[in-house]
């Protein structure tokens, strides 16, 4: 029976948090500003200038930048990678962060008389740069694309509705889109705050991609003046629950796809130390709980969540009830800024349930594609024997993942060891370690969306 559902799946290429630095040989950022982005490929791929490590290292100094994004080699390699494992998918995902860490930085260091319009005008070129390299490796594929904190006309987490930088981000998507009708909605939607709503091609059956810039939802997000404004927010969670409310109407299929996930940030909380069991709070990824909770309003009718921003290999499940809630995946970073192995991942749906089926994730053995080598590191159905990534199977493994409090079962060890990718060794063996620490309160915060149920899960019951 798995096989048979396998024969009738369509392949998807799953991409986040690229974050490509331009700015990784900083004495050829005079002749991008000038030229095109179409034009960039000849510049960057060129050899490496005689000052290349140490301006580059002076760079990051001066901008405290916490490590190393995606440099050309690295984008190249991973395109290569990408195309080598499914040469034609039927389109590819990019939930955000397409630009790299401290860009606004590292710009105004280098042309510190620059305007804001002309800052905004090389964010928006670089946005469009990865957006030319990836239709030049899938030119069949449609790509869509999703904005995060990092990719803004301002700075990290700021930007302005309706700003000059989403309507160019907004042109360069749509050129990406093959559909027509697809353009103009995403050409009609993206400058206001970066969001659409396209139909996905056949063979998917009356099955929608809302796409959300969730940063205006963010608890850092201000306009790029720097007041805090939560009327982005507001309208964001308005249209997109007027959207599903259509789609209900419509008996159509939904996929949702932002950044920054709904729902608990586990290692922040962890992390800081806070004692929610005592009555502290946790650490939400968002400003509010409006984007869960809308999603879970319709669960029946959203298919799978895609997010990003973590880095890492994640997967949630907000229940709503026996078999009911949202599939959520985040998608495992290009970028090895954080320390991890770049990655990517390859999927199977069924175009007729929109149900994600299958997927394998592929990882680097280095963070710098220069003499790159990827590889698979696992693939969901042989790891966690389920047959598919719907709700009604992530309720028995996410049942699993909480039950094994000591994080000691075999699954629970197999998510541990795949939530940092990287080569196997000290590093990865001492992720997975600490993860195991904190595994209960971890695997409560894959399934709740709220301060009261995360600690309902994860704290002793008070006798």
């Amino acid at each position: 029976m798995a096989s048979a559902a396998l024969a009738q799946t369509v392949p998807v290429v799953m991409l986040s948090d690229i974050h490509f630095d331009p700015f990784h040989d900083p004495a050829k950022v005079a002749q991008l500003r000038t030229a095109a982005a179409s034009e960039w490929d000849a510049i960057l791929n060129a050899p490496d200038t005689a000052t290349q490590a140490a301006d580059f290292a002076g760079l990051q100094r001066s901008c405290r930048a916490k490590g190393i994004d995606t440099p050309m080699p690295l984008l190249v390699s991973s395109l290569a990678a990408e195309r080598a494992e499914m040469t034609k998918p039927l389109f590819v995902t990019v939930s955000g962060d397409l630009m790299a860490h401290q860009f606004d930085c590292k710009f105004h260091t280098l042309f510190p008389k620059s305007t804001a319009a002309e800052y905004s005008a090389f964010a928006a070129k670089t946005v469009a740069f990865v957006a030319w390299e990836l239709k030049k490796t899938f030119p069949a594929a449609p790509i869509y694309f999703a904005l995060g904190n990092n990719d803004s006309g301002c700075k990290d987490y700021t930007e302005d509705m309706n700003s000059a930088f989403l309507q160019g981000d907004g042109q360069s998507f749509a050129g990406d889109a093959l559909n027509a009708a697809n353009r103009a909605a995403i050409v009609k939607e993206f400058s206001q705050l970066g969001d659409y709503n396209i139909a996905l091609p056949a063979p998917f059956e009356h099955t929608r991609l809302i796409v959300l810039q969730d940063i205006f939802e963010s608890k850092r997000y201000t306009n790029c003046d720097g007041t805090p404004d939560k009327t982005g927010a507001a309208k964001q969670i308005e249209w997109l629950r007027a959207e599903l409310a259509a789609a209900v109407a419509k008996h159509e299929k939904v996929w949702v796809m932002a950044h920054i996930p709904p729902g608990i940030d586990a290692y922040s909380t962890f992390s800081k130390g806070g004692n929610v069991c005592g009555g502290g709070d946790a650490t939400m990824f968002l400003g509010s709980a409006a984007l869960g909770d809308v999603l879970a309003e319709y669960a029946g009718t959203v298919k799978l969540g895609l997010f990003g921003h973590t880095h890492m290999d994640e997967m949630k499940q907000f229940h709503v009830g026996a078999g009911m809630g949202v599939p959520i995946k985040l998608v495992p970073s290009i970028t090895p800024v954080n320390g991890n192995n770049p990655a990517f991942t390859v999927a199977k749906v069924d175009p007729k349930t929109a149900t994600l089926v299958d997927y394998s994730v592929y990882a680097a053995n280095n963070q710098t594609g220069v003499g790159t080598v990827w590889s698979k590191e696992y693939t969901y159905s042989t790891t966690y024997k389920e047959p598919d990534y719907s709700a009604q199977s992530l309720d028995k493994l996410m049942a699993v993942f909480v039950g094994d409090k000591a994080g000691s079962s075999e699954i629970s060890k197999a998510y541990q060891n795949f939530y940092f990718v990287g080569d196997p060794g000290v590093s990865r063996n001492l992720k997975a370690a600490a993860m195991q620490l904190v595994w209960h309160g971890y695997a409560c915060s894959m399934t709740e969306m709220s301060d009261d149920g995360f600690r309902t899960c994860a704290c002793p019951a008070k006798p």
